[in-house]
C-alpha cells in the first residue's frame, strides 16, 4: 500500500501549524507536505522536522496575493521579475529542508491574454525554476487544478499539463497528480493515471464531493491505491483533504491500510 504524508495546511489546523509537525508524527505519519509555510523561518520548520523525524516532501513556490485571489503568478509575462524573486525564495527555503519537490503554481490566465501566450510564460518560468535548482535540486511540479473550484485557471486537466510538461522539455519536471482535481474536472481516473504515470512525482487524495476524508465518497481509493501498487508508484501520497471533524478522528480510514 502507499506510504501516506500528512498536508499541513489542511491537516490538524487544530493546532498552531508549528505544532502540528509532533501531531502528524503522532499519528502514524512518516512525512509531511505543506502549501506556503513563509510565514515561519525555514529554521523553525527544520527544527520540527529534526524533533520528529518526519521528511518534508513537498511545498508550493510562493504564489502571489492569495488573500487577493491569485493563484500563481507565472503566466503574467509582465511580472517575470515578481514571479522569479518568488521562486528563488521558494528554492531556497526548500533546498534549506532538504525538500525533493516544489510545486510552481501557474496562475490564472488574464483577461485578454491569450492562452497560447500564458502557456509559453508559464513554461519559460518553469525552465528559469529548473535551472536554478540545479542538478540534485528539487523537482519542479505542474498540477492541474479543477475549473470548478478554481475557475480560469491555466492547468486545468491533466493533459494539459502533459502538453506543459513536454514543452518545458526539461528532466526536472514532473507532474503532481491530484486524484480530487482530476475527478472533478475529467474523471476516468484509472485511465488517466496510467496513461501519464511516467511522468507522475508526487499523488494528492481526498473524497469526492467535498474534500473531506478519502473514505465515503465517489472515488474508489482502495482499487486506485492496488493500481498505485502495481505500477511501481514509490513516492508518497499526500493528504490533501479538510477533515469534517477533528483530523484524529477522520484517521480511521487510513487504520487498513497501515495495518497491510
Amino acid at each position: 500500500m502507499p506510504k501516506f504524508a500528512a498536508n499541513l495546511s489542511m491537516l490538524f489546523v487544530e493546532y498552531p501549524f508549528l505544532d502540528r509537525f509532533s501531531a502528524a508524527a503522532e499519528a502514524g505519519f512518516s512525512a509531511v507536505e505543506c502549501q506556503f509555510p513563509y510565514d515561519h523561518r525555514s529554521q523553525e520548520l527544520l527544527d520540527c522536522l529534526n524533533s520528529t523525524g518526519l521528511e518534508l516532501i513537498l511545498l508550493n513556490i510562493p504564489a502571489g496575493d492569495l488573500a487577493g485571489g491569485e493563484r500563481g503568478l507565472a503566466v503574467f509575462s509582465g511580472r517575470q521579475t515578481e514571479c522569479r524573486e518568488q521562486i528563488d525564495h521558494g528554492l531556497d527555503y526548500a533546498a534549506r529542508l532538504g525538500c525533493p519537490h516544489v510545486h510552481l503554481l501557474s496562475g490564472l490566465v488574464p483577461a485578454g491574454m491569450e492562452r497560447e501566450e500564458a502557456l509559453s510564460t508559464y513554461v519559460g518560468n518553469l525552465r528559469y525554476a529548473v535551472q536554478k535548482a540545479g542538478r540534485g535540486g528539487p523537482k519542479i511540479l505542474v498540477e492541474p487544478f479543477n475549473s470548478v473550484d478554481v475557475p480560469g485557471y491555466l492547468v486545468q486537466t491533466v493533459e494539459d499539463a502533459r502538453r506543459v510538461i513536454e514543452l518545458a522539455d526539461c528532466e526536472g519536471v514532473g507532474l503532481q497528480f491530484d486524484f480530487y482535481h482530476a475527478q472533478v474536472q475529467q474523471g476516468n481516473l484509472a485511465l488517466t493515471f496510467q496513461r501519464h504515470f511516467e511522468l507522475v512525482k508526487h499523488i494528492q487524495i481526498s473524497g469526492v464531493p467535498g474534500r473531506n476524508e478519502p473514505d465515503d465518497n465517489e472515488i474508489n481509493y482502495e482499487y486506485l491505491f492496488g493500481l498505485i501498487d502495481d505500477l511501481g508508484y514509490e513516492g508518497y501520497v499526500g493528504c490533501e483533504y479538510n477533515p469534517r471533524r477533528s483530523t484524529s478522528e477522520g484517521l480511521i480510514w487510513m487504520e487498513k491500510y497501515l495495518s497491510r
